[in-house]
Formats: structure tokens, C-alpha cells, sequence
């Protein structure tokens, strides 16, 4: 989500790729970036580092402003906010959850905690997110006709765990016109660091 943002703001930066696969995160000089060895962190050039995705879109938007990907008023951002909090609590925490407890099982039983038992009702629960999302979704973007963090927060769950089983239902045929016309953005293609792509 994050090099998605970066990708539309124009804005290009060093950066260095963490193995996750490999437990980089977990790496002494990591954490010393990040005590909670996760990823992203940014790193400012006054030495400050920023964690968490959320965190870091809305700092550059702020700093950035153009072109606007939250909103340019109070309503907007604040609408913004709503969709991006609601696609990700109904749609993309329990994908990742389902992924973790299911298919990603052996890399994350020893990082978190991970409840095998609950990987097929946190990939139902997605689902039903999905599902509640088609029927509201008749614009072109989730917040209407602005484009915005919501769309890539949601794009970037959708096209990472697609093949890890997790596909688009078939009967979301207005998130699949959706996610199709965010796949079309040369940002969306860029964001993405994979040799093959999920369809």
C-alpha cells in the first residue's frame, strides 16, 4: 500500500527491501529501526522513523499534498478515513488473518499467534466483507469518484492473497469490475515486487 502511495504522490525514495520470508523483520538492526519488526518503517531525514502504513500514507499526504488521495476537506478525509477503516476491519484483517492461520501457517506459528482452527471462518468472514462491499459499491472508486487510499489499502489485499487461497467471489462482479480498473493503473502494476501476478 505503501509503495502504491508513493507510486501515485510522484514521490521517489531509497529503499530497501526486507526479506520477510527470511525474517529480516526480525533482525537486531531491523528492530532497531522498529521495535516491532514489522514492515514498512520510514525513515525521515532527521533520523525519525515512522512504522505502521496508515501512519506513513497519512504524514506524506500531508507533507505531499499533491495529488489529494485522502481528501481536501475535513468531509472528504474524513469520509476517506470511514471506507479505509471499513475495508480494512471487514475485508482485509481477517484475509490476512485466514492467510496467517491457513496457507502462511508454518512461516507465522512462531511470530504470532495463530489459531489453525480459524483460518476457514476468517476467509468466510472476507468474503462476507466482499460481499457486503459489492452491494455499495456502484461508483467507480469505494469513495465515490475520487480514487484514494481506500482503493489501494484493498487492492493490495486482494491481488497479494488471490492465488493463496483467497480468490474474489464470483458473484462480486462490482468489486471485480473495480479491481480490474485499479489493475489498470501503472502505479497498481509497479506497487506490486513479484515475478508473477495473480489474475
Amino acid at each position: 500500500m505503501v509503495r502504491f502511495f508513493l507510486l501515485e504522490k510522484h514521490i521517489d525514495i531509497p529503499r530497501y527491501q526486507i526479506d520477510l520470508l527470511l525474517g529480516e523483520n526480525r533482525d537486531e538492526e531491523f528492530l532497531k529501526l522498529n521495535p516491532s519488526g514489522q514492515t514498512p518503517a520510514l525513515e525521515l531525514e532527521d533520523g525519525t522513523i515512522l512504522a505502521e502504513a496508515p501512519a506513513i500514507c497519512e504524514y506524506v499526504e500531508e507533507a505531499c499534498q499533491e495529488p489529494v488521495l485522502i481528501g481536501e476537506t475535513p468531509l472528504q478525509r474524513a469520509i476517506t478515513r470511514m471506507w479505509w477503516r471499513r475495508v480494512e476491519l471487514n475485508i482485509c484483517q481477517p484475509m490476512i488473518m485466514g492467510y496467517y492461520f491457513g496457507e502462511g501457517l508454518e512461516l507465522f506459528r512462531t511470530r504470532t499467534r495463530c489459531i489453525p482452527q480459524a483460518a476457514e471462518g476468517m476467509k468466510e468472514r472476507a468474503r462476507d466483507g466482499m460481499r457486503w462491499l459489492n452491494a455499495l459499491l456502484t461508483d467507480e472508486w469505494i469513495v465515490g469518484p475520487r480514487f484514494s487510499i481506500a482503493d489501494m489499502c484493498l487492492y493490495g489485499y486482494l491481488d497479494e492473497l488471490a492465488d493463496k487461497g483467497q480468490p474474489l467471489p464470483e458473484d462480486c462482479t462490482n468489486v471485480r469490475r473495480w479491481f480490474k480498473a485499479v489493475s489498470t493503473r501503472s502505479t497498481a502494476d509497479r506497487s506490486v515486487w513479484r515475478l508473477t501476478r495473480s489474475a
